[in-house]
């Protein structure tokens, strides 16, 4: 893969989780940024602990030679008044912009049981066709709002939401217009569909519109517990359901190649959540950028 078009960042996740702020609440904003640098990463997305004033971010962010290069934005268009997600997500693009960012990741928030106490598999929610009119229609909107600043506006199929499974992403791509993009997340399809044909088929369908990639990967005998004893999905990460590019049981190699082959140009961002106390996040982040330039020269 090209340096010139492929850039390497990392997650504040691993150090300080937002849906569990007791993951490492022992961390600071500040080891976080430097254990980032000292790992190899030029770029991060942004954590609870971020300083909000663009100023003060940038100038430790620079010190480190790292950048912002997208941070978590919560759409709720299935559920609330579409000018409330408009308007937060005005004011979450022009920080982004400010910090030089050029993607946006949304994740559709309504009815999402991702932070709450239910079994993952068996409550998650499904969309209305109602619902999910209101959904293609806002992001339509967000991907305007974006072009704006020319940027680019993208979702983030997650766990626990109503966009998880390849067939709820196939709607989703077909419902938005070509500027709305997809941030695919390794981890995410394969904690969904339990295999890795659903990993390499999304890739490749949407190759071209993909435009950030969240690279993690998944315990397989934590998935297997979590499935059978119907653990909630703060609960598998806890447990460490997920984990670094090559430490669990996805293979990486056909996403690598289909990403090159379209000419990526991007971030791909390890973004892989555990328990700071039990996976050391400056040992895993070396371990995933050791990984990643095995496999791409990256």
């Amino acid at each position: 893969m090209s340096k010139e078009k492929v850039k390497l960042g990392i997650a504040p996740i691993a150090w300080t989780n937002d849906d569990l702020p007791e993951l490492g609440a022992e961390n600071t904003f500040e080891q976080c940024v430097s254990e980032m640098a000292l790992a190899g990463f030029t770029g991060s997305e942004v954590g609870n602990k971020y300083p909000k004033d663009t100023k003060v971010l940038k100038k430790a962010l620079d010190l480190r030679g790292v950048q912002i290069c997208n941070a978590w934005f919560s759409c709720f268009f299935t559920t609330k008044p579409e000018e409330e997600t408009i308007e937060a997500f005005i004011k979450h693009r022009d920080f982004l912009y400010e910090m030089g960012a050029k993607v946006i990741g949304c994740s559709e928030q309504g009815h999402s049981i991702q932070g709450l106490d239910k079994p993952i598999f068996d409550e998650k929610p499904v969309f209305t066709d109602e619902e999910w009119e209101k959904l293609a229609k806002g992001m339509n909107k967000l991907a305007e709002l974006a072009a704006e600043k020319g940027m680019k506006v993208s979702l983030h199929h997650h766990m626990g939401t109503g966009v998880q499974t390849p067939e709820e992403v196939d709607r989703f791509m077909e419902m938005t217009n070509d500027d709305v993009y997809l941030l695919f997340d390794t981890g995410h399809m394969y904690f969904s569909e339990g295999t890795q044909e659903a990993v390499d088929k999304v890739v490749e369908k949407y190759a071209d519109r993909i435009v950030h990639v969240h690279l993690k990967d998944v315990r397989e005998d934590v998935l297997k517990r979590l499935k059978e004893e119907k653990w909630s999905f703060l609960k598998g990460v806890k447990e460490g359901v997920f984990t670094v590019p090559g430490d669990g049981v996805i293979n990486f190699d056909h996403t690598f190649e289909v990403l090159e082959k379209v000419g990526y140009e991007g971030w791909m961002v390890v973004e892989a959540e555990q328990d700071p106390a039990k996976a050391n996040p400056l040992e895993y982040a070396i371990k995933a950028r050791k990984f990643i330039a095995e496999k791409t020269g990256l």
